[in-house]
């Protein structure tokens, strides 16, 4: 690209291209051989020759919808025009699956060691509601940590308070009850906890006692139980659970960074506010940094079912068997029937952000959301929450919705995260620090204090894609290492918690 680009065209079969700016109607597009019929927003389609009605629209070389009618050369192809039909997928399991490497950078960061096999990037206390009725006490007590007694321990980042707005008026099992239990559970034995304390009110059917037996969880030195009802009340609870994680901070405090392998990252990859932009830039850039860590033995973690959805043929090739592949679909069909049985379809993303950046079905976004996942092995599929343990790229079956997708990421041991947006998301996910990837460089500079690189570069001519996945990927390293993300700074990443809710509410 250069900086006279009118637009871009991913693919030499692409039956569009995409416009770097706004383009005024009647403009001639050298590059395509044809003229605007209308005025196109920044990010958005043209076509670059006829197609018929019905007929299949490519981008990426992809198919991503079908003409609703006819459109002509130089019309704006978006929603009014370009509609989701049924077609197959080949799947081609393993086909392109590559050779194992063993060959590992010699990357590192500075990181915090608990155990072996256990690194962490921050160093948190962590306080866990177990029931929405303990939200308001579990507030109180980390307000009282980080006002009052937090300042005297200089190597612990904070309290961080995890409410939700479940845990009672629920069956006590199915997959409700046990994608909360398994939540709760995977951020009680987070790493970037140094010490959790775990609340509940004492009468909620998600007890305590039923959580820590289910999932495997022993009280001990670092991690104490309490509930509001056996403490007396709300001003007890919170003068207990002060005191309980004051017998915690000495023992939390005294922690060091030292050089780790890059092996030890577990990286989440989140997008939200997709653009037409994203696919190109921001979503693509990360990918070719998930590469480097992949390549360094470390683990990236891909999610959003609804969002690979029409793009899961290009994971399935890329499977190290067809056991994992085979895993994926499972997957999709599970949400094929989740969404039909809530009178639901898969289309009914992308949100009107996206729409209006530029993405007009879902099978555009999910095409340009798998570009996060680089280009090596899928190494492994696992449900919500589940704990990750495989290193390399990894698929976990989450919602769309960002703050829940990424709950169920770091609830898998997930020690930092990548951020995609086009249109301006703003988002932390304590206790695992958030960096923000802009996809174009009028977004980086309006929210500047909330973005952290500017992939916008890559669409200006200023950068390529492998020098901007290089700068993630050194970015990554460093806040890892303790540099504070701009999410962090703005305090961003309890209020985010949010655990997939299914299942009835009684």
């Amino acid at each position: 690209m250069n900086e006279k680009a009118q637009t871009i065209r991913l693919h030499e079969a692409d039956d569009v291209v995409v416009a770097v700016n706004p383009i005024a109607a009647g403009t001639w597009i050298e590059a395509a051989g044809v003229r605007t019929t209308g005025n196109i927003p920044a990010g958005h389609k043209v076509a670059i020759h006829a197609i018929p009605a019905d007929g299949p629209v490519r981008r990426y070389n992809q198919v991503i919808g079908f003409a609703s009618k006819p459109i002509a050369p130089g019309e704006h192809v978006h929603v009014q025009n370009l509609t989701m039909h049924d077609f197959s997928r080949d799947y081609a399991f393993c086909s392109e699956r590559r050779p194992a490497s063993t060959t590992l950078s010699e990357a590192s960061f500075q990181g915090i060691v608990r155990s072996p096999g256990r690194v962490a990037t921050r160093n948190y206390i962590g306080i866990v509601s177990t029931v929405n009725c303990s939200a308001t006490v579990s507030k109180k007590i980390a307000e009282v940590l980080n006002y009052q007694v937090l300042p005297e321990y200089p190597n612990i980042d904070g309290a961080v308070a995890l409410t939700h707005t479940t845990g009672c008026g629920m069956a006590d099992e199915g997959e409700g009850f046990t994608i909360l239990q398994r939540t709760l559970a995977g951020y009680s034995r987070h790493v970037n906890f140094g010490a959790v304390l775990m609340i509940g009110l004492g009468c909620e059917v998600n007890q305590i006692s039923t959580l820590m037996r289910n999932q495997g969880l022993e009280r001990g030195p670092l991690l104490a139980t309490m509930t509001i009802q056996e403490s007396g009340g709300t001003v007890k609870a919170v003068e207990r659970g002060v005191s309980l994680i004051k017998e915690m901070l000495p023992q939390v405090n005294q922690v060091k960074r030292e050089p780790v392998p890059a092996s030890d990252l577990v990286v989440a990859l989140q997008c939200g506010g997709s653009d037409g932009y994203s696919g190109i830039s921001a979503n693509p850039a990360l990918g070719a940094a998930v590469d480097l860590l992949v390549s360094a033995g470390g683990t990236a973690i891909l999610s959003e079912t609804p969002e690979i959805y029409g793009a899961e043929h290009l994971l399935t090739r890329r499977a190290v068997s067809q056991e994992v592949g085979e895993k994926l679909i499972a997957r999709i069909k599970w949400w094929e029937a989740y969404t039909a049985r809530n009178n639901a379809e898969m289309n009914n993303n992308p949100s009107p952000g996206n729409k209006a950046g530029g993405l007009s079905t879902i099978l555009e976004k999910s095409l340009g959301a798998v570009a996060k996942g680089g280009t090596t092995n899928l190494v492994e599929v696992y449900e919500y929450a589940e704990p990750v343990t495989a290193h390399g790229l990894v698929f976990m079956d989450t919602p769309g919705h960002d703050p829940v997708a990424a709950t169920g990421q770091v609830a898998g041991g997930a020690n930092l995260i990548c951020f995609t947006t086009g249109r301006g998301s703003v988002y932390g996910c304590k206790p695992a620090p958030s960096l923000k990837l802009a996809t174009n460089s009028t977004l980086f500079h309006r929210m500047s204090d909330d973005m952290d690189i500017n992939c916008g570069e890559i669409l200006d001519g200023a950068a390529s894609l492998e020098e901007v996945g290089h700068r993630i990927f050194q970015l990554m390293l460093e806040t890892a290492s303790g540099r504070k993300s701009r999410s962090e700074e703005h305090g961003f990443g309890a209020e985010e918690f949010a655990p997939w809710m299914i299942g009835a509410v009684m």
